[in-house]
């Protein structure tokens, strides 16, 4: 189960991002690297809504990894250039009869996040939202939350325009959380509703997200006092994301496990007697030390069942967390985006760090009066 942490807190950036995903260790999954999009121009209640631009919309440049088992490539994670940022963690549905609520939608849940990468830059935060939700962009998707929306310096000295949390729990565009548009505060969602604050109580909390917020608060706070460097923070930021709180015994059923997932931020791979035997398969085809996203992984999962022959997602080999993220923001716009691997392709892990992509680059149009070409 992923976790995103967030904080408006640190003086010296405007939005700190950290980040796991939790997944099938096999699944496979290019790293991170620029890409291009054209989007389609912004609809609403189904029309092209012409009023917002009228040249035709130009490529756009997104940071990401991307998924190479669903068609549409999708992500968890990413940003663009002119500082569309968004993440999705998955919503853990139990009712597998609601089919207003699919546990395992016809489409990706990656694809949202891309929606709002590949948007028409001209398109607002609002705007979007209000296509996602009242304009059924979210029909036929698994339960999911994203958060997303346009970095850019908010009108005052110190602050970021506002993050919106869309989800398919929500029934309109008015029920959308909206987050990190003041300082001083810290976030945290994972694959459960997200509560607004003045709604919280400690007992409605997730352990991992009480446990990631304090944390992320206390890390901040030192660095602030100590004067971090930006690799000290980001070292202190990492040890978040390996907090394990999961039990020992790394060959429970998955079903066993998974109640279980809501205490430990960080999940060491885990699943049964099948799934064990599925990873050594894998891990028998060698060492890939640091997968090329031109030469996806998913060309050495040979055994691996492509999407239309797996009607219930990818459940092959171990579950547990494959990649982290951590994304600095400073006052600038400068962002320094760092993922690291933990396994390669075929499920052999990766030494802590030596699996690290770090991408820096300035937000276009970061200040507010400027589109991104």
């Amino acid at each position: 189960m992923c976790i995103v942490l967030l904080t408006t807190s640190h003086p010296k950036y405007a939005l700190v991002v950290i980040d796991n995903r939790d997944e099938y260790i096999l699944r496979p999954t290019s790293r991170p690297h620029w890409w291009k999009a054209i989007p389609e121009k912004p609809t609403l209640n189904g029309t092209v809504n012409e009023s917002t631009t009228t040249a035709p919309p130009q490529e756009v440049d997104i940071l990401s990894s991307r998924d190479q088992q669903r068609a549409e490539q999708g992500t968890w994670l990413g940003i663009t250039k002119g500082g569309n940022f968004a993440v999705l963690t998955n919503y853990r549905e139990t009712d597998t009869h609601d089919a207003a609520r699919p546990v395992h939608g016809t489409r990706s849940r990656g694809g949202m996040v891309t929606a709002w990468l590949g948007a028409d830059p001209s398109e607002s935060t609002q705007d979007f939202v209000n296509r996602m939700l009242d304009d059924g962009g979210v029909k036929g998707v698994g339960g999911f939350s994203l958060i997303c929306g346009k970095l850019r310096k908010g009108k005052g000295d110190k602050n970021i325009e506002p993050l919106a949390i869309i989800s398919n729990r929500c029934d309109h565009a008015g029920q959308v959380p909206w987050i990190c548009g003041s300082r001083g505060s810290v976030y945290g969602l994972s694959n459960a509703t997200y509560l607004h604050k003045e709604q919280e109580t400690e007992a409605e909390l997730w352990p991992k997200i009480r446990d990631g917020r304090h944390l992320l608060n206390q890390v901040v706070s030192e660095a602030t006092r100590d004067e971090y460097d930006e690799k000290k923070l980001q070292d202190a930021l990492f040890q978040i994301l390996d907090q394990d709180n999961f039990p020992s015994d790394h060959t429970m059923d998955l079903e066993e496990g998974i109640p279980l997932l809501k205490h430990s931020i960080y999940i060491p791979a885990f699943g049964g007697k099948s799934h064990q035997e599925q990873m050594e398969e894998a891990q028998k085809r060698g060492t890939v030390s640091k997968p090329d996203c031109d030469s996806p992984a998913a060309e050495a999962l040979t055994i691996v069942a492509r999407p239309d022959d797996a009607p219930n997602g990818f459940q092959t080999g171990l579950y547990g967390t494959q990649r982290q993220t951590i994304i600095l923001v400073d006052w600038e716009g400068n962002v320094t985006y760092t993922e690291r691997a933990l396994w390669d392709s075929n499920g052999n892990p990766i030494p802590r760090g030596s699996g690290d992509e770090t991408f820096r680059f300035s937000i276009e149009g970061w200040a507010g009066n400027e589109l991104p070409n």
